[in-house]
């Protein structure tokens, strides 16, 4: 049997982070959680995602700068990074940082599966 495809999830609200976990793990991941940008190379490094959720909003290193960090490390720049914010210009945010897509936040548990769906086929 293949090795679960690895979600990684950064975000400041626990609520965000358990609902995300439950969908996914429901739908076959394997999920890690982190309230904090900050090492993120280290952090990614560590546990080495098949995609990556960022939020805008994170204490510290914001969003924008961790993706940017993220695609600028060639070891990890591969990794499909998903911005997702409540903020209405999340698609130019998400333009802005580098990121592969965006969910905007709240999202149908749908469109969660199929964002991550469509960046891990």
């Amino acid at each position: 049997m293949a090795p679960l495809k690895k979600v990684f999830i950064f975000d400041d609200n626990t609520d965000i982070l358990e609902l995300c976990t439950i969908i996914l793990e429901d739908a076959g991941y394997e999920i890690k959680t982190s309230s904090t940008s900050n090492d993120i190379i280290s952090q990614v490094n560590a546990y080495t995602p098949d995609i990556i959720f960022m939020d805008n909003w994170l204490p510290d290193v914001g969003g924008i700068d961790a993706t940017k960090a993220l695609k600028g490390d060639d070891v990890l720049k591969h990794i499909p990074v998903i911005y997702f914010s409540a903020n209405n210009d999340v698609a130019s945010l998400a333009e802005q940082a580098g990121a592969d897509g965006y969910l905007s936040k709240p999202f149908d548990i749908a469109d969660l599966e199929d964002i991550v769906n469509k960046h891990l086929v």
